[in-house]
């Protein structure tokens, strides 16, 4: 299966689930919880008080080496999705682009997508963990806090 046909299937829409596909061309589908959802809308209404020049966006299909992934939050500037509105997937990762841990999610499944949204051209990938703990990371690695926004905090709290 490729993104078009997930995109055009009426029995996919409307789903409670984020979906990705694999690199076998299989549908993944991840629940969202309500504490995953309440993160990941944070993590957004910080990013747009914080950062100009580009557009917070949710659940953003980028094609990676291991297919369509969908980060839960990105950052993209407005040159880059000038680009590549009118595709059904991104060709290239944003140039941010934020995980939010679920608790199906593993620690090596985490980073994989973090690696897999640097090789596709992110500058950098967050890792939102359980508990709040924000990992950032770029092309060298792990940092102490994000280049592109930092002021960002090391930890996300919602009411």
């Amino acid at each position: 299966m490729d993104w078009n046909e997930v995109c055009s299937d009426p029995a996919l829409k409307n789903l409670p689930y984020k979906i990705e596909l694999n690199e076998l061309g299989q549908v993944v589908m991840s629940p969202a919880s309500i504490r995953h959802v309440m993160f990941q809308e944070t993590i957004a209404r910080l990013l747009r008080a914080r950062l100009s020049g580009g557009t917070v966006l949710q659940e953003f299909p980028v094609m990676t080496a291991d297919n369509v992934k969908a980060p839960d939050v990105v950052w993209i500037s407005d040159g880059l999705l000038t680009r590549v509105r009118e595709e059904t997937v991104s060709p290239v990762a944003p140039e941010l682009c934020v995980e939010v841990a679920s608790p199906g999610n593993t620690r090596k499944g985490l980073l994989k997508k973090k690696d897999l949204y640097l090789a596709a051209g992110a500058r950098e990938v967050w890792i939102c963990e359980l508990d709040g703990k924000m990992g950032f990371f770029g092309d060298e690695g792990e940092m102490d806090k994000s280049d592109l926004v930092l002021s960002f905090p090391g930890v996300v709290v919602f009411d």
